[in-house]
């Protein structure tokens, strides 16, 4: 299951039942399944406390993804800093809700066990979220 919550936030636009099933899908391309999944949106604020408490990091980020997967099932807590979406969005010249969608699957493709942050991975990650996101607009056009 996954559930959608807003912390100090407002709750972004997003259709819930839409990305659910995005999610199921993309969990499918890496032979995975969806169990527990919880979205956290929140502020910088937030993240940045969530940041300090659990990873000792002392920074802004725009996710942040506690994995409890078991064997091929999906199952974790991701928080997403609304605020940093917002600018990155502006940063990477993309609109809101596209820079809003990369990162809400972006938590899922570290579910699936995909990194970025060693030689290489960032440019193997950037390559999957595209791949996610063509299969979100398919997904889009079919229901339009």
């Amino acid at each position: 299951m996954i559930s959608y919550q807003s912390e100090d936030i407002q709750m972004p636009d997003i259709n819930q039942a839409e990305v659910t099933e995005w999610i199921k899908q993309v969990a499918a391309t890496h032979q995975k399944k969806v169990g527990d999944i919880a979205y956290f949106f929140c502020s910088d604020k937030k993240i940045l406390e969530v940041n300090r408490e659990y990873l000792k990091h002392d920074y802004y980020t725009d996710i942040i993804t506690f994995d409890y997967c078991k064997g091929a099932k999906l199952s974790g807590d991701i928080f997403i800093s609304l605020d940093t979406v917002n600018s990155n969005s502006f940063l990477f010249k993309q609109s809101y809700n596209r820079e809003l969608h990369r990162v809400i699957i972006h938590g899922i493709l570290h579910l699936c066990g995909i990194n970025d942050k060693g030689p290489g991975e960032r440019e193997i990650m950037e390559a999957n979220e595209n791949k996610a996101l063509a299969l979100l607009d398919e997904m889009k056009a079919r229901n339009a």
